[in-house]
């Protein structure tokens, strides 16, 4: 994996209506990330139907290996074009990114799609193609560490019209805000909240169009190091914690006992957060030098269940308790290493640890994640 991708989306609901009439899907697999938007035609619940069904449909057939296409006519069958309008029911961006760096862009009748390094613009050069009597452009290019890369739908560009800009913000007016955000290194949520934030301001507080936003950033692979379970044969403590220690990006300590064995062998105290305690597991600990430090078997079950169960990264990240904070950190992560002791724990099923470990590896793994193994 030559890069990782930080992905931050924000959204206004046009003023008076419940749901947003644009759509965002982002799929991740071990090959390839996809995100899609799209803009239904009109607001409210129609409209969100309908670009709700344009994201998640071209995700999954791109995700299954679909041609472009075959997502284009698909769609084409299911969201005819609006007879008195002459417009199509949804428009869409679709963006696919290789593990490897290489980019798919394909647009409908959305805005263009802003790429920039640092604080620079790169120029994306579309080809144009007509597919089902639908003209859609698409571009190929290579997405490297430092590249970033905005989708919107055209509530952004329509921003301020008819009341603090005449004429709206307009493409122009976004491309020179993107880059003054790009001059602050923010992450992609980030970048997402100011951008929405200043279309809200510009709308004056009161939306005229639902409006959409994606940021997707270029970073090195992010790496976690996770040791769960003392070594079966003491001697090899201090071996297993220097690699542990050693080992680059975040650190992960799961269990009480294991705990104890990086504390003594770093000659370090354990401390114990108790504003991170919660009904189902115990608070976390604080040990110098390690990023995260939890309870063992009990935490990295409930922490599988929040994966399995699909719980959006916003809201694990709001929760402090120990299962949530190592979702999170999974989640974030490209590249996940686990030690795994094999000291048997008088007081705990050892088998049950093992395929509780083994099923969170083979779920991190369909999520995309690049995740090895050893065992001591």
């Amino acid at each position: 994996m030559k890069i990782s991708l930080d992905i931050g989306r924000a959204q206004l609901n046009k003023a008076g209506e419940e749901l947003c009439g644009d759509s965002i899907e982002v799929v991740r697999t071990r090959s390839s990330t996809i995100v899609v938007l799209s803009d239904g035609l009109g607001s409210g619940v129609k409209a969100n139907i309908l670009s709700s069904l344009t994201t998640k449909t071209a995700a999954t057939m791109l995700r299954m290996g679909g041609e472009i296409e075959e997502v284009i006519e698909t769609l084409v069958q299911t969201l005819p074009t609006c007879r008195v309008r002459k417009l199509a029911y949804s428009t869409f961006s679709i963006l696919q990114v290789m593990a490897g760096g290489r980019v798919y862009l394909v647009e409908y009748d959305n805005p263009r799609a802003f790429l920039g390094h640092g604080d620079r613009l790169r120029e994306i050069s579309r080809i144009r193609r007509v597919i089902n009597d639908k003209e859609i452009t698409e571009a190929f290019f290579d997405f490297r560490e430092g590249d970033w890369l905005v989708l919107i739908s055209d509530g952004v560009v329509h921003a301020g019209i008819g009341g603090v800009l005449n004429r709206g913000w307009g493409w122009d007016g976004v491309r020179s805000f993107l880059l003054e955000l790009a001059a602050k290194n923010l992450d992609a949520a980030a970048w997402a909240r100011e951008l929405i934030q200043r279309c809200h301001q510009l709308y004056a507080g009161r939306p005229g169009d639902d409006t959409s936003v994606v940021v997707v950033k270029a970073l090195a692979p992010r790496k976690v190091t996770v040791m769960i379970g003392p070594p079966m044969d003491r001697s090899a403590d201090a071996l297993v914690v220097e690699k542990l220690v050693r080992s680059p990006g975040v650190k992960v300590v799961c269990g009480g006992t294991t705990a104890s064995i990086v504390a003594r062998v770093l000659g370090r105290e354990i401390e114990v957060d108790l504003s991170t305690h919660s009904d189902r597991v115990p608070p976390v600990g604080i040990i110098t030098g390690i990023d995260l430090v939890t309870e063992g078997t009990l935490t990295v079950l409930y922490a599988l269940e929040h994966l399995r169960q699909g719980v959006p990264l916003e809201d694990l990240q709001k929760a402090r308790d120990g299962a949530s904070r190592l979702a999170v950190t999974l989640l974030e992560a490209d590249l996940i290493h686990f030690i795994v002791g094999l000291a048997v724990n008088p007081a705990g099923d050892c088998t049950y640890k093992h395929r509780t470990i083994e099923q969170l590896i083979r779920l991190l793994r369909k999520k995309g994640k690049e995740v090895t193994a050893e065992y001591r």
